[in-house]
């Protein structure tokens, strides 16, 4: 019978044999609108246009554009709800709509009610009592109660209101126990709480009791989804007594589906603030030892269940219990945490299927988390992996190879002992073509480059070449080099770039791919610098600097209009000036001693009263070269400020090149310049152990042992002898013989953030100026659109723009008047939200000076911390301004009115004469 009708509506709507008139295909295309069904409400709308192209009538098309009208009215004031959140007239329109008898407009009101009430407050407030009284009357239909419910979740724009959404719900959980009732009431009471931050702990209890107490299974599933909600947002509102109350539902429930979600809730708050309030010591408890606790009971059991998901959370639990506590007795937890890791990982790593690779996921987090925050557990966890990998999927391989990746750049210990074991693996896979092959043959490159911290050794890269010639694949051969150039490993990157270079169709793939080439060649020749050695030192910055600059050259060539490689370049620009600096420095120590001080110079100090001119011409130029490297290290802070889309790593590494910078010029102050007042205190010695990088690692100890032995020769020695010079080149070369490591935003841009700023009014030509009085003010209007890649919002997001508009006088005509300063220039600042992506504002600019301005609009984003981004775009107009008509016609009378005067006073002088 269903087949039936849907045949006769298609064939009534004009696509079937049977033919009806125009009223008739009409009023059926109604009903299909009217239906409750959304899949023939969506029908019936595609199926106007072959109406129109059936029956062109006026008036067909007229009533049938009525009928459209009726049902995406509403509908659609409720999607510009954020744009046209404080419209009254939209807002009466709705409350109408809501008494309505046609049961499409009240679901569109009812729709356009929960978007503007999620906006507005004024409409919130002023439509609450209107819900209510819908929501309790005997006439309102159960099925509208349903819809008219969730709007309440809005009702969190001040404590009165919310105090009375929560009240009202409160009422419906306690008078209507149907299933969809109490499950709508429960979500809506759980999404006001969670919004509104007032209400949480009684939202947490009454779920408790929900899960607890009611026997069906649909309101204990919701109760799981809300109790995990609020995990996740408000992990500090929850007590001690809640998380024991759900343990022991967890321990009592029969249900292996309700047991895992309760499991999910647990091990969420295992990693946050809760679980340190659930031990501490409360007030009249004799003790609350982890060992003794219903969570680690529970987790205990749960390790090894045989549901995959349950295990998981439970082992997660334990590792969080572990990690976050401070006792020392912890050996028996310690020992079920490894224990029921090794038996996920041998269970999951057997296992392609999509649910094993998950859980593996959350097992292998949890062995680096475990590793970090037990460091004498990460030995037996390294050996697991190593053991397991040689049986392992090739799935499972990869993600194994990452989670010993991420435990070697935590303790590079390691790194020695799993070498061995990783070299025999690379050795017998990668024997096929398949991607997992070729993902594995990356993964497995990753770790060793890591796990070798330095120089890689012959054998080690002849077993690597010999894996990657057997593979036809270059895309592998090019991920493995960039993970080598990431690594400091320069040597072989250098080596799989130039095997490269002739698989690429493309003539900037070829360039791009001979820039790395050379300066993965340039960064290989500082690797021979040696300490005390500073003539070799300058001749490897001087072989490195030829590499650096063929390579900028074929960067250059690189570019596309599409893709400019700004980063890049500007990176690798920073990087030759560097070198060029310490390069400078180095040649000024050495002139200590090839143009010591001349015999006059004390004399030359004291007439000057300057102490720093005995040490001769060696002063000037250090003060020189400290100048020069505050300009690097300022110029590495803008390219860091530049850089809104890129990853952590990288902007770690531009900072760490900007320290490297204020360090070298900082000693320079310490040791020569300004020895006597230079302070150690802002530069205290650093810990390196959170380093998140070997890279990093490494600069850090460079950085605390040059401030060592600079505040040690300050206090010992006066400057300038060839100590200080000694201590300032030794800092150079302890700097670069940390290979440079290029990261990822080098190579890769995972999120891409643009700014498009339209001006108006605007010239129909760039180069014409816009015509303004200059009595008048000119009304900018500044309109943007924020552009994202695939990925928006991966790293940071835009919170506001900052939009930065100044003008400067170009050209001058017509007399010089004296105007004030402040009518010379317009320097304005305004901060906009984008919503939806777009912002708009506007500037009211003087332009009291005749001639021609330059107008320059510059944006700049501030992310969710405050930090703000210097993204540009950069965007410039000119302005010309004229003389008012009647300023003008005044100064022509005057001018008129003066000439008569000047031409009698010429015929007096010549009479007199």
């Amino acid at each position: 019978m269903a087949s039936n009708s849907t045949k006769s509506f298609l064939a009534d709507a004009g696509y079937g044999e049977q033919e009806l008139d125009a009223n008739s295909a009409l009023m059926e295309l109604d009903k299909g609108l009217r239906s409750g069904k959304l899949g023939e409400q969506c029908e019936a709308v595609v199926r106007f246009p072959r109406l129109f192209q059936k029956y062109p009538f006026p008036i067909l098309i007229n009533s049938a554009f009525l009928k459209l009208a009726d049902v995406f009215r509403v509908g659609m004031l409720g999607s510009l709800a954020s744009i046209i959140p404080e419209r009254k007239n939209a807002h009466h329109s709705i409350r109408q709509s809501l008494d309505s008898h046609d049961n499409v407009e009240v679901e569109a009101a009812v729709f356009a009610a929960a978007n503007f009430s999620a906006q507005s407050k004024d409409f919130a407030v002023g439509i609450c009592n209107k819900i209510s009284e819908m929501i309790q009357g005997l006439a309102t239909p159960v099925d509208l109660k349903l819809k008219l419910i969730p709007i309440l979740q809005h009702m969190h724009h001040d404590a009165i209101l919310a105090s009375s959404a929560r009240q009202l719900l409160q009422q419906l959980v306690t008078s209507y126990p149907s299933t969809k009732m109490v499950i709508v009431s429960l979500h809506t009471f759980t999404l006001l709480a969670a919004s509104s931050l007032v209400d949480t702990p009684k939202q947490i209890q009454l779920l408790l009791q929900y899960l607890k107490n009611d026997p069906r299974k649909a309101v204990k599933r919701l109760a799981i989804q809300d109790l995990k909600l609020l995990a996740n947002k408000t992990p500090h509102t929850w007590s001690r007594e809640n998380i024991q109350a759900l343990c022991e539902c967890a321990l009592q429930i029969p249900y292996d589906s309700l047991k895992l979600g309760m499991l999910s809730v647990l091990s969420t708050l295992s990693g946050t603030i809760a679980i340190k309030n659930y031990f501490s010591i409360a007030p009249g408890n004799v003790s609350s030892s982890p060992r003794s606790s219903d969570l680690v009971k529970l987790a205990q059991e749960c390790c090894y269940h045989n549901n995959r998901g349950i295990a998981a959370h439970g082992v997660r639990v334990l590792t969080n219990i572990t990690v976050s506590c401070q006792e020392k007795d912890l050996l028996a937890l310690e020992q079920d945490a490894v224990f029921g890791l090794e038996s996920l990982l041998v269970l999951c790593s057997q296992d392609d299927s999509p649910g094993a690779q998950a859980t593996l996921k959350i097992a292998l987090n949890c062995m680096v988390k475990l590793a970090k925050g037990r460091p004498h557990l990460s030995q037996s966890v390294v050996e697991t992996l190593l053991t397991q990998l040689h049986s392992a999927q090739d799935a499972a391989r990869i993600l194994m190879c990452h989670c010993l990746a991420a435990i070697a750049m935590q303790l590079p210990v390691l790194g020695d002992g799993m070498l061995g074991d990783l070299m025999e693996l690379y050795k017998v896979i990668g024997r096929s073509a398949t991607d997992k092959q070729q993902e594995l043959l990356v993964s497995l490159a990753t770790v060793i480059f890591v796990a070798s911290q330095k120089a890689l050794s012959a054998e080690v890269k002849a077993v690597i070449k010999q894996q990657l010639e057997s593979v036809s694949n270059g895309w592998t051969v090019y991920r493995i080099a960039r993970q080598a150039s990431r690594m400091g490993n320069h040597d072989m990157a250098r080596e799989l770039y130039q095997s490269l270079l002739t698989q690429v169709a493309s003539e900037h793939f070829y360039f791009w791919l001979n820039s790395l080439k050379e300066f993965s060649h340039a960064e290989q020749c500082l690797t021979g610098l040696q300490e005390e050695n500073y003539s070799s030192a300058l001749s490897c910055i001087a072989e490195s600097l030829k590499f650096y600059h063929k390579g900028i050259a074929s960067l250059t060539a690189a570019s596309t209009p599409l893709n400019p490689l700004s980063f890049q370049c500007e990176f690798v620009k920073l990087r030759i000036d560097l070198l060029q600096a310490f390069s400078q420095l180095i040649c000024t120590c050495n002139s200590l001693k090839t143009s010591p001080p001349p015999a006059i110079a004390t004399t030359i100090a004291m007439t000057l009263g300057n102490d720093l001119q005995r040490c001769g011409r060696i002063s000037n130029q250090m003060k020189q070269s400290m100048e020069e490297f505050r300009s690097l290290a300022s110029r590495y802070g803008d390219l860091y400020q530049a850089s809104f889309d890129a990853d952590s790593a990288t902007l770690r590494n531009v900072e760490l090149q900007q320290q490297s910078c204020l360090l070298i010029s900082h000693a320079i102050e310490a040791l020569i310049l300004d020895p006597e007042s230079a302070s150690f205190q802002e530069y205290g010695s650093t810990a390196a152990a959170h380093a998140d990088s070997e890279y990093e690692r490494r600069m850090m100890s460079v950085y605390n042992h040059v401030l060592e032995e600079v505040e040690s020769l300050n206090r010992k020695y006066t400057p300038v002898s060839y100590m200080h010079t000694a201590c300032l080149c030794n800092a150079i070369i302890a700097l670069l013989k940390v290979p440079l490591s290029f990261q990822r935003y080098f190579f890769q841009k995972l999120q891409s953030t643009s700014i498009k700023l339209a001006l108006s009014p605007s010239p129909r030509n760039p180069a014409e100026p816009i015509a303004v009085q200059n009595n008048q003010q000119l009304a900018l209007k500044v309109e943007g659109v924020v552009q994202h890649g695939s990925k928006p919002g991966l790293f940071r997001k835009i919170q506001s723009v900052c939009l930065n508009v100044s003008s400067t006088l170009q050209s001058k005509s017509g007399q010089d008047y004296k105007i004030p300063i402040d009518n010379m220039t317009n320097e304005m600042h305004q901060r906009v939200e984008p919503h939806n992506d777009y912002f708009s504002t506007q500037f009211l600019l003087n332009f009291a000076i005749l001639g021609t301005h330059n107008i320059t609009v510059e944006s700049s984003v501030r992310d969710a911390n405050g930090v703000v981004w210097k993204t540009g775009p950069r965007t410039t107009i000119f302005v010309k301004s004229l003389e008012d008509p009647y300023s003008q016609q005044i100064r022509l009378q005057q001018q008129q009115a003066q000439q008569p005067l000047q031409q009698q006073q010429q015929r007096n002088a010549y009479t007199r004469f």
